[in-house]
């Protein structure tokens, strides 16, 4: 059996077709969020919110949470929020305020899952959710209805309030001094990238978020220049990246975050050397 003949054997199971869904749902809300956030300098907010979201989970694991989503949903939340005012705290600048809290989190999740651990293959527990797991493969329907309504509700607050954020990103400055609330609109960038960051856990594991915010934006800003080109050549790659890392995941039995990675990775040394080309010829 050759690879189109196995997928197409593939797509007849509901769980492909559930995992292709909230793959390209969660590569889209990342995608936006991160040509915001390589602009305003703070790319590893992400890194930071995923480790504590595995902290949240370890801490719904020793509790025996059958359903650990709202937990660690609200804790990243909270993190999120504190994440923004201790970066903006004179003493503790944005960078050191991530890495405080993404060490943290990493090594007060791991410890209580070594002191209550349940599972008798604690690394494998561990590897999983930290660099993603086959759950991908697993998801309810109900799951996966809840990834579409906070992708619509994620894309919505992006499009409706696109011209705010497009300021705030800029020229944080001259937004406030023309009476918009950067506070507040920064506040919910952080509270938007909280919920990303905790639908993508099962997809690509904490260690591997990054990549997935990070890449799409960089390669689409070395071809494009303007805000609007950049979010959408960044929205489009991002979906075709998880869209084609899963699929060689599923034929290849490799697994689904690393998979998905490595052709953004592969995407940005394209989009690298078509920036260079284009580059050359207009001069």
């Amino acid at each position: 059996m050759n690879g189109w003949e196995k997928l197409i054997l593939y797509f007849q199971y509901p769980f492909v077709r559930y995992a292709l869904i909230v793959g390209v749902l969660i590569a889209l809300c990342s995608s936006l969020l991160g040509v915001t956030l390589v602009l305003k300098r703070f790319s590893f907010i992400g890194d930071g919110l995923s480790h504590v979201a595995f902290g949240a989970m370890a801490i719904a694991a020793v509790f025996g949470m059958t359903n650990e989503m709202p937990l660690v949903l609200v804790v990243t939340i909270v993190s999120a929020v504190l994440l923004l005012r201790t970066g903006q705290n004179a003493k503790i600048k944005g960078d050191a305020a991530v890495a405080m809290i993404s060490v943290g989190a990493l090594a007060i999740g791991y410890l209580l899952m070594n002191l209550f651990a349940k599972s008798s293959n604690l690394s494998g527990d561990v590897c999983s959710t930290l660099f993603g797991s086959t759950s991908i493969l697993t998801l309810t329907q109900t799951e996966v209805w809840l990834c579409v309504l906070l992708s619509v509700v994620v894309t919505a607050i992006f499009v409706l309030f696109y011209h705010k954020i497009f300021a705030v990103t800029f020229d944080e400055g001259f937004a406030k001094a023309t009476g918009t609330n950067a506070g507040l609109y920064n506040l919910m960038i952080a509270v938007v990238v909280a919920v990303v960051i905790v639908l993508a856990m099962n997809l690509v594991g904490s260690l591997l978020i990054s990549a997935l915010v990070i890449f799409p934006a960089l390669s689409a800003m070395r071809v494009f220049k303007s805000f609007r080109a950049v979010t959408i050549c960044s929205a489009v790659l991002s979906v075709c990246c998880a869209f084609v890392g899963i699929l060689i995941s599923i034929v290849g039995g490799t697994p689904v975050g690393s998979t998905i990675v490595a052709v953004d990775i592969a995407a940005f040394g394209g989009f690298s050397g078509a920036g260079i080309i284009l580059g050359g010829m207009k001069k």
